[in-house]
């Protein structure tokens, strides 16, 4: 099945706002497109779309785009992950800050 259903922590490094740190999110993953919803940092749902692209067993490149930001209708992500922790580097538009999210993710369908 493509739908997984998983949890995440994160912490904003490098960031001036008070940001939500806990992620619920649906994925659906084919082959290696990615699709989703989840409560984001800024207290809103976004949808995204991507691709997952696998560096080895572990390691996983994700890039694509996202909804529900503060930065536009519509803005990049990227995110690296390693089993179930992730990093993605993140963007305050109105400070110009540029910061790390760093998280783990708990997945509820494995």
């Amino acid at each position: 099945t493509c739908l997984s259903l998983l949890m995440a922590v994160s912490m904003h490094i490098g960031l001036e706002n008070n940001y939500n740190n806990i992620h619920p999110h649906a994925r659906c993953q084919i082959d290696n497109t990615i699709t989703g919803v989840f409560y984001n940092s800024e207290n809103n749902i976004s949808l995204y779309a991507g691709k997952d692209y696998a560096l080895d067993r572990f390691v996983h490149l994700e890039i694509g785009i996202a909804t529900g930001y503060s930065g536009g209708d519509i803005v990049p992500f990227m995110r690296y992950t390693d089993r179930d922790w992730f990093v993605s580097p993140s963007y305050e538009y109105e400070k110009k800050n540029i910061g790390i999210v760093i998280g783990y993710e708990f997945n509820f369908t494995k």
